[in-house]
């Protein structure tokens, strides 16, 4: 057996990851560390993390493994220069100074970065590899279909293929350009959100509108095949060989210039955001069946950026193509530091694997955590003013005490995240019951936009009580809808704002018994919390018994563009920042009336801090 470092950076979303002995020790994305949202640099500081968690006399790294092959993707960007040649060349020669600077001689850069850690060679594996690996390897699955979509990694955009034991196959591809993520980015870009950021806004504006531009994004920007398989007619679109997303004729057809951002949404964002999120689907689904019909599985693992559009997610766990699907937490380029790390251990190195129940990532907290005394330390330099609970029993009962009253709780427990989900470790939680709820963490505590959906924690034991949900959700990937008997009967004037082109109308009307947690179409993105989720596992069961209600407003402790906290003091730092009313780091309890105030100028500061994503 082996210790294993896998990697991936230089792109976007650098990580790292820790296999000793198969076991995945852990993991963490570094823009955790830096506070640079999706920090794409070398992971210096989530390496020095994970080599931690071996301990002062631990093993020595037996590989390294970096998450894809440069000279590959260096091969599509000449390749697709010459295609288009000589339109693209500013796009060309911002590319070319990376390259020729650093990412073509990797091996090189890699191995000084990892000095004085590590000196031997450095494995590569495919971009898609990668994500199949961290799909199918911590899986519960002894056997699974494979399927991975992304906006582009080498050059495979989508594969097919299936899992057996320690072996992946990947047997179909899809190559650039035709590529669903880009496809989907191009409408996120014309909608006025950040391309490989604003994806997810994308998914949230759907639902307030209609898919009146389907037919047109399948007969006039793509032609689609049964199986699934497509060409983009890129006429429509920029990618190729400019520095934006769509062309002229994309614009022409959807009706003018992209949204600016910042800008006022209006229905028609939403018509488009719903157009392709329909679209989406139909080819996800088209995929999904002939990847089963190909491989005659019936349980199907995914990763990729496009396996975090948990809408579709939704919509495929409930056509009945697949007995069981399981996704990787953290299916981006994050994860590709766990994949390349799974595919050497079981592919390359062909060790026996004995997949795990529910699976291997431990409800995905494989970050750092923080004592009781680390974190009474910093409180006590910070001159902070808090209470401490020695039993746990008091320490919930104040928390649910607050909640129930309207407000709003930093919640930092245990060890952190790994992927783009608060999971009840780096969490804003709140009281789903409240219909002020969902517009008090958009505007006073998240600084976001008042459109976007929150999802729900709940005990996965009550989860069919309130969602048509047959499987558990423990890493927030799939949309469920609501069961009818917890949607209110709206009253005239409230059917009425229903209708209404002003968006912010439409999320004001409470529709159900939990209207914090609950989309315009009955929806929710849950996440259903078992065993493994620690503290927020009590926290719910006390809420529970206070209130009758199994579930809690939960959101990522972060302010817009400000990645998810790590330490106590960014914890306590965004917790001044913003208008959350107490904060739980670990055994501590602190409330804002009893801070020291922090002035308008400070507070601008902090929130100037990060870039609006």
């Amino acid at each position: 057996m082996a210790t294993i470092l896998g990697l991936s950076c230089y792109y976007h979303d650098a990580a790292a990851a820790l296999l000793r002995d198969g076991h995945i020790m852990a993991a963490a994305q570094e823009e955790r560390f830096t506070r640079k949202k999706h920090d794409s640099g070398f992971p210096s500081n989530a390496v020095e993390y994970c080599l931690s968690e071996l301990g002062e006399h631990g093993a020595t790294i037996d590989h390294v493994v970096f998450y894809e092959k440069p000279l590959l993707k260096f091969d599509r960007l000449l390749e697709t220069y010459l295609a288009f040649a000589p339109a693209g060349l500013m796009s060309f020669m911002n590319a070319m100074p990376s390259w020729l600077g650093d990412k073509l001689r990797l091996p090189k850069l890699l191995a000084k970065e990892l000095q004085p850690h590590y000196e031997g060679p450095i494995l590569f594996t495919r971009h898609h590899e990668s994500h199949a690996a961290s799909a199918f390897f911590p899986s519960p699955f002894e056997e699974a279909a494979i399927l991975t979509m992304d906006g582009v990694g080498e050059w495979d955009c989508t594969t097919l293929g299936s899992g057996h034991g320690n072996q992946i196959r990947l047997e179909q591809s899809q190559l650039f350009p035709h590529s669903l993520g880009l496809l989907y980015s191009a409408f996120t870009y014309f909608c006025g959100f950040k391309v490989n950021s604003g994806e997810y806004k994308l998914m949230g504006l759907a639902p307030y509108g209609s898919p009146v531009h389907k037919d047109t994004i399948l007969k006039e920007l793509l032609d689609l095949h049964e199986d699934g398989s497509f060409r983009l007619n890129l006429d429509y679109f920029n990618f190729c060989q400019g520095l934006t997303m769509t062309s002229d004729s994309f614009n022409q057809l959807f009706g003018g210039r992209p949204r600016a951002s910042e800008s006022r949404l209006e229905a028609s964002h939403a018509d488009l955001a719903s157009s392709i999120q329909a679209a989406t689907e139909e080819i996800i689904l088209k995929t999904a069946t002939h990847l089963r019909d190909e491989t005659n599985l019936d349980q199907l693992c995914m990763a990729g950026g496009v396996a975090l559009n948990c809408v579709a997610n939704g919509k495929l766990a409930r056509s009945g193509l697949f007995k069981d699907i399981w996704i990787q937490p953290a299916s981006g380029d994050a994860g590709g530091a766990l994949g390349a790390a799974l595919y050497a251990q079981y592919q390359l190195l062909e060790n026996n694997r004995n997949p795990e129940k529910p699976d291997s990532m431990r409800g995905s907290f494989l970050g750092p955590s923080y004592s009781s005394e680390e974190i009474g330390a910093f409180l006590k330099n910070s001159e902070a003013i808090y209470e401490y609970f020695e039993d746990e029993e008091r320490l919930l009962a104040a928390t649910v005490h607050a909640i129930e009253e309207g407000q709003v709780v930093g919640w930092f427990q245990g060890r952190m995240e790994f992927g783009p989900r608060a999971l009840g470790s780096r969490s804003i939680l709140g009281d789903p019951r409240n219909p002020k709820m969902q517009a008090k963490m958009n505007l006073s505590i998240k600084y976001r936009e008042s459109f976007r959906p929150f999802a729900p924690v709940i005990l996965a034991e009550h989860a069919s009580e309130y969602f048509e949900i047959e499987s558990p959700s423990p890493y927030m990937l799939f949309v469920s809808n609501l069961n009818e008997s917890k949607i209110r009967k709206l009253q005239p004037e409230e059917v009425e704002c229903q209708r209404s082109q002003d968006l912010i109308k439409r999320v004001n009307v409470p529709r159900s018994e939990l209207p914090a947690i609950t989309h315009v179409d009955m929806s929710a993105r849950i996440q259903t919390v078992d065993n493994r989720h620690g503290r927020i596992l009590h926290l719910l069961r006390a809420f529970k018994a206070k209130t009758g209600c199994p579930a809690l407003v939960n959101t990522s402790f972060n302010v817009r563009g400000e990645p998810i906290v790590n330490s106590p003091e960014e914890a306590y730092n965004c917790f001044l920042a913003t208008e959350m009313d107490i904060l739980v780091l670990g055994n501590h309890i602190l409330y804002k009336d009893k801070q020291p105030l922090i002035s308008h100028e400070k507070k601008n500061t902090y929130l100037n801090r990060f870039e609006l994503d």
